[in-house]
């Protein structure tokens, strides 16, 4: 078996600062595959109380006490000039960007009515709008060399879980924006994939009491060592596909995919229609699998981009 290797290659990990975290164990397995790594982490504590704090500088340090070549960077992803001036890290030390990672992120669980609206906009505006403002960033410079890997961070979750509807709204759409952009990125030679990770973080002992049945799972059999090769595998030269989310948990490596049914085809409808047929609409004897931009726009006959006026 022939060993992947990112020689040459410069990455980006976003939320790499933790220990234990995903993001570390990214980074360190990428440098110890002889990517050169920028290490991002603003270096903020992942909920209120909790006493740990994450540190890029530290991670770097562990890559290169075992050889290997990586710089810390502080920038939050989740501000737009924030996310330029990452990718500008990566080109100042190393030349340019080849791989990103984007793991960044945080998870409050609260009801939806308790949540405030602070922290709804922090799971956005962290989650979603940092993945997307890093990912728009590096596209130019990956764009102009005909080559690129992303792999972005959802979660199970973005089917909708309780407790979490502002991270799952934000996984949601990370999910469709990782499709939408492979399919994009798929002429240039960008592939664009998600994972969805399930380790023990920071964030989980941040989130969850210790007699918690997930913080014991995620303790005892949830290393974050098991979810890096999946994303490497992901971020290497020769991963065949674009547009798909694989999960990463404890060993589990599987495709996770859209799904729908073949239902009916009847017109006129009606409500009443629609009421008798339902059992068609709902068996799930036959799925079919929605691939990335089913609907493709560029087949359209789009009008020309106009910038929009305020709203």
């Amino acid at each position: 078996m022939t060993e992947l290797r990112f020689d040459g290659r410069t990455a980006i990990v976003t939320g790499a600062g933790g220990n234990p975290s995903i993001g570390r164990a990214h980074a360190l397995l990428l440098a110890a595959r002889g990517a050169n790594v920028v290490v991002n982490d603003i270096g903020r504590t992942v909920a209120p109380g909790y006493t740990g704090t994450a540190s890029a500088e530290a991670v770097v340090d562990e890559i290169r006490a075992a050889g290997g070549s990586a710089v810390a960077d502080t920038n939050s992803v989740a501000a737009e000039e924030g996310a330029a001036a990452l990718i500008q890290t990566a080109i100042d030390a190393f030349g340019g960007i080849d791989i990103l990672v984007n793991n960044a992120g945080i998870s409050i669980a609260a009801s939806f009515d308790e949540i405030t609206a602070h922290d709804i906009r922090q799971h956005i505006d962290i989650n979603l709008m940092g993945t997307i403002w890093t990912c728009r960033a590096a596209w130019p410079h990956m764009k102009s060399q005909g080559y690129g890997r992303v792999v972005n961070t959802s979660s199970g979750a973005f089917t909708g879980a309780p407790l979490l509807v502002a991270y799952s709204a934000s996984k949601g759409g990370i999910f469709s924006f990782s499709r939408a952009l492979a399919a994009e990125g798929d002429a240039y030679g960008i592939k664009v994939n998600t994972i969805n990770p399930g380790a023990f973080t920071r964030m989980v002992a941040a989130q969850q009491n210790e007699s918690s049945p997930m913080y014991q799972l995620c303790k005892t059999s949830l290393p974050a060592e098991l979810v890096a090769p999946v994303a490497a595998f992901l971020a290497h030269e020769s991963c065949p596909v674009t547009g798909d989310t694989i999960t990463g948990v404890g060993g589990l490596v599987n495709r996770v995919y859209i799904a729908e049914t073949d239902g009916f085809t009847e017109t006129p409808l009606s409500p009443e229609t629609v009421a008798a047929r339902w059992h068609e609409v709902i068996a799930d004897t036959a799925e079919n699998a929605v691939s990335a931009a089913a609907n493709d726009p560029r087949e359209w006959d789009v009008k020309p981009y106009v910038i929009s006026e305020c709203i």
